[in-house]
């Protein structure tokens, strides 16, 4: 019999984190690549995005809760993103969702436009709402099941901000995915150009370094779970 060497082990933390099913679906995300590119987007790359999206999440829940546990609650409310954001700096992502959140009302600064003029709030969200706003909604599921893995909640108001959150990272990314694909043929966003758009829109060093580390092992270690939903009619894109 031939022997095989053994995978190194993950334990705590890198356990859970690399290993689990994102909680963000292979067809949401292509769904939301397919609102700015008509790419085709390879099964790699749907992986990395939905593993650097969650590691993103989780960063911010993980703040949260604990900001929550400093008053005994497992519920978290808007002023525990507040305070996450504040302690960590690296969780100030997903911004263009602040400008549509009453959490954020009065905490974005004044915008000016190009002659100098304060362009009033209700002028910068426009006469339509971005894609990435108008389909957060999309992302409740997937949120609901990283905060039960948290072991918290959120009242709606949280989770509609970390619905939107999620709706507005995943879709920069894929913006900048598709803007940077040129590892392969110019018509495909690969797993490479994940990666490079993460390094975009992460800024801090450490969640940077986790969210790649975490998406190169979830695409190198696919769970047979994972397979079974990339396989489903739903998922259609393919290496």
């Amino acid at each position: 019999m031939t022997a095989h060497p053994a995978r190194p082990r993950l334990s705590g933390r890198e356990s859970a984190s690399m290993m689990e099913v994102p909680p963000f679906k292979p067809a949401l995300v292509k769904a939301v690549f397919r609102d700015v590119t008509s790419m085709h987007v390879s099964r790699a790359a749907a992986w990395a995005a939905a593993s650097v999206t969650r590691t993103v999440l989780t960063e911010i829940i993980d703040g949260a809760r604990r900001a929550a546990a400093e008053e005994a609650r497992k519920k978290l409310v808007p002023g525990d993103l507040l305070s996450a954001i504040d302690r960590n700096v690296e969780l100030e992502v997903g911004c263009k969702w602040y400008d549509h959140s009453p959490t954020f009302k009065g905490l974005t600064g004044v915008l000016y436009d190009a002659e100098g003029v304060i362009v009033p709030t209700g002028e910068r969200r426009g006469s339509r709402k971005p894609s990435a706003v108008v389909g957060a909604h999309r992302f409740e599921a997937g949120i609901k099941k990283l905060l039960r893995s948290h072991g918290v909640t959120a009242v709606p108001a949280m989770g509609r901000d970390l619905d939107g959150i999620a709706s507005v990272f995943l879709t920069d990314l894929a913006r900048d995915a598709a803007g940077s694909a040129r590892r392969n043929d110019g018509r495909t966003v690969g797993r490479g150009d994940i990666l490079a758009a993460a390094t975009i829109q992460l800024f801090g060093g450490d969640l940077r370094q986790r969210a790649l580390t975490e998406a190169r092992a979830a695409t190198h270690h696919t769970p047979a779970g994972w397979a079974a939903t990339a396989n489903t009619a739903a998922f259609t894109v393919t290496c």
